[in-house]
């Protein structure tokens, strides 16, 4: 079957994938409304394309953290990528290295971050959770550093793992065959390892609960490497971001799976922006399955999208070339989007090429 769009991985991944593991990736939070609101918010986003403009080439590269990405495309952290496929995580490596753009590696990946390495070259970032044992996050952070990792993506929105209700049917646990190679060779102290997945549950139970701002500082004086906060979804926090020497920030709902009702990314992402005022980057995690919707969030400010679910089902689906087709198409409709709009370089794309429901509730019907 000819691939035509993001959405159709979804589908080819639900019927090769194990039950268990498609719920996996695929489930939110308890009711699952904001799941849906973080694709549904993004056609409640219409455009105001400008006409007659020279659009013969158009080009959508930028710069992230200093670095020149080919798009502003990039990959975001999704754990246990071999559930998906064999390579799992070196495949991601290798289709998002040829793209041009960055990888997010998570700290529970079954592939290390020395094995993502050797893949090649590439600009990647490292995923982190904060664990109670300071000393295993501390060799974490060192071992993406010497691996050549370039950033690291701090995940702020998990003092607790969110209610997860398909996973607590199917009882969810990480295949036998697998571990999370970022743990191995780490000391970690007096645990138990008598059961199968230890270092699956030491990975959901270590997370430290009483990770606070102060942190930052801390995590700060163990790493040379920036430090962006992913899951920030409100003004308030984006502004003590900055305070706390950020360097960027990822609008984040954590893929709708940690506290459900909480907005769509999109709609949140305009807050952020407005008020860090310029002085560090915003990305968008969530919801991105069309070039539209990557148009939609550079125009409410964004520097930048990560997309996780699409990279997890193109990877199940169809390995690297999965992942690198759905990088390639999700460029493409960018591109278009582009040109149809009447912009030749993301710096022409502006908020007054779209308007929003929020905008003019009258404007645009309850649901399209």
């Amino acid at each position: 079957m000819e691939i035509t769009n993001v959405m159709e991985y979804e589908k080819i991944a639900k019927e090769k994938l194990p039950k268990l593991v498609y719920d996996y990736y695929a489930s939110g939070a308890e009711d699952q409304w904001t799941l849906q609101e973080n694709r549904n918010a993004f056609s409640r986003i219409l455009f105001r394309p400008r006409i007659l403009k020279d659009v013969s080439e158009i080009d959508v590269s930028t710069r992230v953290l200093g670095f020149n990405i080919s798009m502003p495309i990039m990959v975001a952290p999704t754990a246990m990528q071999k559930m998906a496929h064999p390579d799992g995580e070196l495949a991601t490596a290798r289709a998002t290295s040829a793209a041009g753009t960055i990888m997010t590696l998570s700290t529970c990946a079954t592939c290390s971050v020395d094995e993502v390495a050797s893949t090649g070259p590439g600009i990647r970032f490292f995923q982190l959770y904060v664990y109670k044992d300071r000393n295993v996050v501390r060799q974490l952070a060192k071992r993406a550093e010497e691996a050549g990792f370039k950033a690291i993506a701090l995940t702020v929105d998990t003092p607790r793992f969110g209610r997860r209700e398909a996973d607590i049917k199917n009882r969810f646990a990480l295949p036998r065959d697998l571990t999370l190679k970022n743990f191995e060779g780490l000391d970690l102290g007096e645990i138990d390892k008598t059961n199968d997945s230890w270092l699956a549950s030491y990975a959901a139970s270590q997370v430290d609960q009483s990770l606070s701002w102060k942190d930052i500082k801390w995590l700060q004086s163990i790493t040379s490497l920036p430090i962006l906060l992913k899951g920030v979804l409100t003004a308030e926090d984006a502004r003590i971001a900055v305070e706390y020497g950020a360097e960027g920030i990822i609008v984040s709902n954590h893929g709708a799976r940690q506290l459900d009702y909480v907005p769509p990314t999109i709609m949140a992402l305009e807050e952020v922006v407005k008020a860090v005022q310029g002085r560090i980057p915003v990305f968008l995690d969530g919801g991105v399955r069309r070039g539209t919707d990557i148009f939609k969030a550079l125009a409410l400010g964004a520097s930048g999208v990560f997309v996780g679910r699409p990279t997890l089902f193109s990877l199940a689906a169809d390995g690297e070339a999965g992942v690198r087709k759905m990088l390639q198409m999700l460029r493409d409709e960018l591109e278009l989007t582009m040109a149809l709009s009447g912009c030749s370089s993301l710096r022409e794309i502006s908020r007054n090429h779209i308007k929003t429901d929020w905008d003019f509730p009258h404007y645009l019907p309850a649901k399209l």
